[in-house]
């Protein structure tokens, strides 16, 4: 199963503010910068329940009828998700991995700063898009936190948009992982 990540940060590496608006990534105007492309290629999206909270302040579900597993150990109510497949799921990123490979899922889009991390830690993300926004927002929820080990990456291509927006995209290396996702 493929494991992607698809971003937008601030130049310092900031996923939200601290308060997890993300009104600063309108910052640098709108054009198209492949998200639905990416999108279309996924068959699941896997976010924690911080994310989860926030896309609910959107005024609708904005994953239409795309699976949504939402990540959380503690009891989540999806009443007020109209015309939404969400389901819960716990436990490591790799069990979780594991659960959707068995469903015959075969691409996840990873989002929210939490569960980038943890699968990121895990070794299980293949490629990572990151846009970065032209701001400094000086804190907020970082992409990136502590991991076990050094990650290799492989860099695929770097592309500039209109508003100054710079988007890398990445592939894990390949040599650090086996087969399964475990490093």
């Amino acid at each position: 199963m493929k494991i992607s990540v698809f971003c937008g940060v601030s130049v310092d590496g900031f996923l939200a503010r601290p308060d997890h608006s993300l009104d600063f990534l309108d910052t640098g105007g709108q054009e198209p910068h492949g998200f639905e492309e990416f999108y279309d290629s996924v068959d699941i999206i896997v976010i924690g329940r911080k994310t989860f909270e926030v896309v609910l302040t959107f005024g609708g579900w904005p994953y239409g009828k795309k699976p949504v597993v939402v990540l959380s150990s503690g009891v989540l109510n999806f009443s007020s998700v109209k015309g939404g497949v969400v389901e819960q799921m716990s436990g490591e990123p790799s069990e979780i991995v594991a659960k959707l490979k068995d469903r015959g899922f075969k691409h996840a889009y990873v989002d929210g700063g939490i569960t980038i991390q943890r699968f990121l830690a895990a070794g299980l993300v293949d490629r990572m898009v990151i846009t970065r926004v032209p701001l400094l927002i000086g804190a907020g929820i970082p992409l990136f936190g502590p991991v076990p080990r050094d990650i290799s990456l492989r860099h695929v291509a770097t592309r500039c948009y209109k508003g100054d927006l710079v988007q890398s995209e990445y592939e894990m290396d390949r040599d650090l992982r086996n087969t399964d996702g475990a490093v």
